[in-house]
């Protein structure tokens, strides 16, 4: 079943999909350091996830481990864009990126490339 993470939820998530395992007590440092959240901040943010079943919680030493893959996370944001945005519609979504008059022909020939593939 499909997490849904809020941008909050997603910064820690960002740092243990990087870093892989880290302690909650690192995380407080570096969310404090990088965000300026508080030591009651982070700790309210993992619960969170750990309620939601994006972060397991290892003990001794309250070890986060991501349970939830980067992938598996864009692959919701990304549907939820396309449902909320575009009616569900992913030619559109394609077709509004592809609109843009700022394409350069790198990513032009990127996109012509995974679309020739596609089949």
């Amino acid at each position: 079943m499909p997490i849904k993470l809020f941008d909050a939820e997603l910064k820690i998530m960002e740092i243990l999909w990087k870093e892989g395992d880290v302690s909650a007590k690192n995380l407080v440092e570096i969310l404090n350091k990088e965000i300026g959240w508080s030591k009651s901040t982070t700790y309210t943010m993992i619960k969170r996830c750990v309620d939601k079943g994006a972060i397991n919680r290892i003990e001794p030493g309250f070890i986060c481990r991501p349970a939830i893959t980067i992938e598996q996370t864009r692959e919701y944001k990304l549907t939820e864009l396309v449902n909320q945005m575009y009616g569900g519609a992913v030619d559109r979504l394609v077709a509004s990126i592809l609109e843009r008059k700022n394409l350069s022909q790198d990513e032009i020939n990127r996109l012509k490339y995974i679309v020739d593939n596609l089949e």
